[in-house]
């Protein structure tokens, strides 16, 4: 993994994978304990700026990139929803490039989604995982979310424009495979849970009361349905945590990153906190 350093952000470069390229960032002491950031569906690694630096300064050695598809990685035809099968066979092979054995996993929306697979799959490999806004089946309460960024992509232009700056030429890829592959009728019996007794690592499973995308029943299930899970509903927050509350939520997630990684189990996360 070549870098290139950079005065103000963390050191990036690209490495081919599966015969395409990926931008990722690192930040932090190669011997730190290693936690690795998987943005949402329409995200890159800029949606973790205010976390970077936090988990850095905490003694991490992070790892953060643009996914298939994304940002400054190479263009991808489609998604292949809601297995992410690709997606997971990169995370491998990225993690195996960069010399990282075992590390801790957070997870935002589709992010935590493909971070609840690679924990049930490497159940040795996962020290700890967080999932934020994570899904793990169709539910109807899913479709206005989805139909309302549908809407915004076709008619208001400072969200174009947003998806402009992250993902430059291929903003439109972007969003068409996104919508595209979750918008399939086959998609409506999707679910996972069945999968998440297998995740054997202590996991926090965080979302926002009032996301838009889904209810806070997928964050409780994950909590109920993982061997050693947590939850923590955020009164007032949508489905963008790390971007809503920053300062809390780097807060929350470094306190149960320093607990969880040395080995602990099921614990209480304070006020804000539901069973």
């Amino acid at each position: 993994m070549a870098t290139s350093p950079s005065s103000t952000a963390a050191p990036s470069g690209r490495s081919q994978i599966h015969g395409h390229g990926l931008y990722w960032e690192m930040l932090g002491p190669a011997t730190a304990p290693a936690v690795v950031l998987l943005h949402h569906g329409l995200g890159s690694v800029h949606a973790w700026r205010n976390q970077i630096p936090a988990l850095a300064q905490a003694g991490f050695r992070v790892l953060a990139y643009d996914r298939w598809g994304y940002g400054r990685s190479d263009p991808r035809p489609a998604l292949d929803l809601p297995g992410f099968e690709t997606d997971l066979g990169d995370l491998d092979s990225l993690l195996s490039e960069a010399g990282i054995t075992k590390a801790a996993l957070i997870g935002h929306s589709d992010g935590g989604t493909i971070a609840l697979h690679y924990a049930a799959r490497n159940s040795g490999a996962v020290t700890a995982l967080v999932t934020v806004a994570a899904h793990i089946y169709f539910e109807p309460a899913m479709i206005p979310g989805l139909e309302g960024i549908r809407r915004s992509f076709e008619t208001d232009a400072r969200f174009r424009e947003g998806l402009r700056r992250t993902h430059g030429e291929k903003a439109e890829s972007v969003f068409l495979n996104w919508y595209g592959g979750w918008a399939r009728p086959e998609h409506l019996g999707w679910d996972m849970r069945p999968l998440l007794a297998s995740v054997a690592c202590p996991t926090l499973a965080v979302q926002g009361e009032l996301d838009e995308h889904a209810t806070p029943q997928h964050a409780r299930d994950i909590a109920a349905g993982v061997r050693l899970g947590s939850l923590w509903l955020i009164p007032g927050v949508h489905h963008m945590p790390p971007g809503e509350i920053p300062a809390e939520f780097n807060r929350r997630v470094l306190d149960f990153l320093a607990t969880a990684v040395q080995g602990s189990g099921r614990r209480e996360q304070g006020s804000g906190v539901s069973d």
